[in-house]
């Protein structure tokens, strides 16, 4: 396991235990219940063909939502991954479901290329970015911990490493955090998790 994958392990460890009544699995669920600890779906970012994109885009669409960026080595795509076979294993359910990958790395990624990344996994992905500030501030209210790090001397400022909190935030239809996902998950179990988060909140 390379110092990047440990460190961010470390992050995810750390926000889990930090949100209250959430270092235990519930009984209901595979994935640990943040019903209650975490707020309501909320964001305006930037998503490509330079549109803005607002969680009002999301209304009635159960959220898979994945903090990241474009280059990352390892994390993210073995994400990505496992979120586009959930989305298959959800079969017609799929119809009602969003992966949202943000990036926190705006200075390379830009909406354009986000989508791009993203649509090589799912078509039904979606890849948004935002300024700096933007990105502190959506990270800071979902307790999601990232460093960037400065480039090496004689380095081109494009190449340099980026640390991030691993973990797949899942919001119900109506916008509300409900469960969140460590990077170890069966896949399985997460699929069900999700198809009984949508059965229950289907109207």
């Amino acid at each position: 396991m390379n110092s990047a994958v440990r460190h961010a392990r470390i992050l995810l460890l750390g926000m889990l235990i930090a949100l209250a009544g959430c270092s235990e699995r519930s009984p209901d669920w595979t994935l640990y219940d943040v019903s209650g600890h975490l707020p309501d779906l909320q964001f305006e970012l930037q998503a490509a063909g330079d549109k803005t994109f607002t969680d009002d885009n999301l209304d009635g669409k159960t959220v898979l939502m994945f903090f990241g960026y474009a280059s990352c080595p390892d994390i993210c795509p073995t994400t990505m991954a496992q979120l586009s076979e959930i989305m298959r294993m959800l079969g017609d359910d799929a119809k009602d479901v969003r992966i949202v990958f943000v990036s926190v790395d705006p200075h390379r990624d830009t909406p354009d290329i986000l989508q791009a990344y993203v649509n090589a996994f799912n078509p039904n992905a979606i890849g948004l970015t935002g300024d700096e500030r933007t990105i502190a501030r959506l990270a800071k209210r979902y307790r999601i911990a990232y460093q960037i790090e400065k480039p090496k001397p004689g380095d081109s400022e494009d190449v340099y490493n980026v640390t991030h909190s691993q973990g797949v935030y899942v919001f119900d239809n109506r916008g509300k955090a409900r469960l969140l996902a460590s990077d170890s998950e069966d896949t399985q179990a997460f699929a069900a998790d999700v198809r009984k988060l949508i059965e229950q909140t289907r109207t």
